[in-house]
C-alpha cells in the first residue's frame, strides 16, 4: 500500500469503528447476561444460541479492528456455546472472566 494512502484507511477504520461500537459493545452485554446466566445456573437455551451468535460476530469483527485478542476470547466463547448441551457449568467462571476481558478490550481499543 501506498504509504499515502495509510492515513485515509486508518481514518476510514476509525469511522466504522466509532459506527459500529454500541453495536459491539450490544454483543458483549448479551454475552455478559449469558454468562452471568451460566454463573446462575439458568442459562436457556435462547440464551445460548443468541450468546453463540453475539460471539460468532464479535470473533469475525474484532481482528478487523487490531483486537486479535477479541477474536481470540470470542472464539473461545463461541465454542462452549455451540455444544448442544450448552457451556460446562463448570467453566461459568471463565465465561465471565472472558466476558470481562472483552468487555475491558473493546471499551479500550487504541
Amino acid at each position: 500500500m501506498d504509504p499515502i494512502d495509510q492515513p485515509n484507511l486508518s481514518e476510514a477504520v476509525e469511522r466504522l469503528w466509532t459506527r459500529f461500537l454500541p453495536q459491539m459493545l450490544e454483543r458483549v452485554a448479551i454475552l455478559e447476561t449469558a454468562a452471568a446466566a451460566c454463573n446462575a445456573g439458568n442459562l436457556s437455551i435462547e440464551q445460548r444460541q443468541t450468546a453463540n451468535d453475539a460471539a460468532h460476530k464479535l470473533a469475525g469483527v474484532l481482528g478487523t479492528f487490531d483486537l486479535p485478542r477479541g477474536t481470540i476470547l470470542a472464539r473461545e466463547l463461541e465454542g462452549m456455546y455451540s455444544r448442544e448441551e450448552g457451556p460446562d457449568p463448570t467453566h461459568a467462571s471463565r465465561l465471565v472472566e472472558i466476558v470481562v476481558e472483552l468487555r475491558d478490550l473493546v471499551e479500550n481499543r487504541k
